[in-house]
């Protein structure tokens, strides 16, 4: 069978070196084919005709996928596209333990569906005290019950959220699956800030996973899936920008055009990409907290965006900004990471906790939902637990001169 990874995007790779430092894995264990070029020649093992095997899976699957690599590589080698090839070409021919089969079949039947999760969040309270039960039927599971966050109080959003004041644009809005359910006072605060910078905010009802998470594991033919929809969703909503306040979203959705064989029709931007486009006209009040911004991998590598975030939590009267150290170095999150290698996870998450806190601030923002999950939970096995926002929680507190 002909693989499914690109040889002309593994030759690029000329093995200098620059990704070393800046790989999680690599920075964890020193282990040459547990850095970027090191699954590379993997890579180009597999495609010259050795098998998959269980070792090579696993350097495959320890990838966390956070595309710091990208940043660092000279060369422009584009291993945001190997690794997802790789992996679904893992997911092709490799033949993964019973037990770990049964574990990805369940996150993946139930994480992509928004009324799946609503089932969750009942129980979510219990989720915590029953982490070291699950731990020892699977260490999976009891990733799973240990990473839970507190869900707040359900919102539903109109379809429709009104700009204050005159309109300035119409945009559509990403609610997605996992922000949606246990974050969903994000969305509502996504809305509002939307709204009183002067857009109309349209909220499609029914909107599922954008795939994003399927993509990033390998499972091709469920992104697709998934990606169509979102994008018929959109497309019958007719709007012509999409905001989206999750990274991993964003960067996947704008990348439908190379996993769908087509462009969606409509631009796709973070909220802080887009705010910043925009422009401001809402008065902000202070803020007076200080704000440790962590920059969550598919934003800042994947899609680039830095300082966009940056710029709009300075502009907060009396907010004090701090840089977290390694601020580079993944959080553990990516994706579904944190639950199929939970021990590499919680070795990152312990050390970007220990980052965090010696910042000395009061306050945690992040830009994704899994860092937020990934880092307060780690916060918390640490004994100094910080509050955590969205950045867009945040301008909403400014925006509405309300306490955050």
């Amino acid at each position: 069978m002909t693989s499914g990874i690109d040889p002309k995007l593994i030759n690029d790779c000329v093995h200098c070196g620059f990704c070393l430092p800046t790989c999680p894995t690599y920075v964890l264990w020193g282990e040459e084919m547990d850095s970027p070029r090191g699954r590379i020649h993997l890579m180009k093992q597999h495609v010259e005709g050795t098998p998959v095997t269980p070792e090579m899976a696993g350097h495959f699957d320890a990838c966390l996928g956070c595309m710091a690599c990208v940043t660092a590589c000279p060369s422009g080698v584009q291993y945001d596209q190997l690794i997802e090839q790789t992996r679904a070409e893992v997911e092709r021919v490799h033949v993964r333990d019973p037990r770990e089969r049964a574990v990805r079949e369940i996150v993946f039947s139930l994480f992509p569906y928004p009324r799946r999760l609503r089932l969750l969040r009942p129980g979510m309270w219990l989720a915590e005290r029953m982490a070291p039960f699950l731990e020892r039927v699977h260490p999976s599971l009891g990733a799973m019950a240990g990473l839970a966050p507190r869900a707040g109080r359900r919102q539903r959003l109109p379809r429709l959220v009104r700009a204050r004041g005159p309109r300035r644009a119409v945009v559509g809005m990403l609610t997605g699956c996992v922000q949606g359910e246990f974050f969903p006072q994000v969305n509502a605060a996504t809305a509002r800030v939307l709204a009183l910078e002067g857009c109309d905010v349209v909220i499609p009802p029914g909107q599922g996973c954008c795939g994003a998470l399927s993509v990033h594991s390998g499972r091709e033919e469920q992104a697709r899936r998934l990606a169509r929809r979102t994008v018929r969703t959109f497309t019958r909503a007719g709007v012509d920008t999409v905001v989206v306040n999750a990274a991993g979203c964003g960067s996947s959705m704008k990348e439908y055009g190379r996993l769908l064989g087509s462009e969606p029709g409509f631009r796709v931007l973070d909220l802080s990409e887009y705010l910043a486009e925009l422009g401001p006209v809402a008065d902000r009040h202070p803020l007076p907290v200080t704000v440790a911004y962590h920059d969550a991998c598919h934003l800042a590598h994947a899609q680039g965006i830095r300082a966009q975030p940056r710029e709009l939590l300075k502009a907060i009267p009396g907010l004090d900004l701090r840089e977290v150290p390694e601020s580079a170095i993944c959080c553990g999150s990516a994706g579904t990471y944190n639950i199929f290698q939970p021990a590499a996870a919680r070795d990152l998450g312990d050390r970007k906790a220990r980052s965090v806190a010696s910042t000395g601030a009061e306050l945690l923002v992040s830009a994704n939902p899994g860092c937020t999950m990934q880092i307060a939970a780690a916060m918390r096995r640490g004994g100094a637990e910080i509050r955590v926002a969205h950045t867009a929680e945040v301008l909403d507190a400014s925006l509405r001169g309300v306490s955050l």
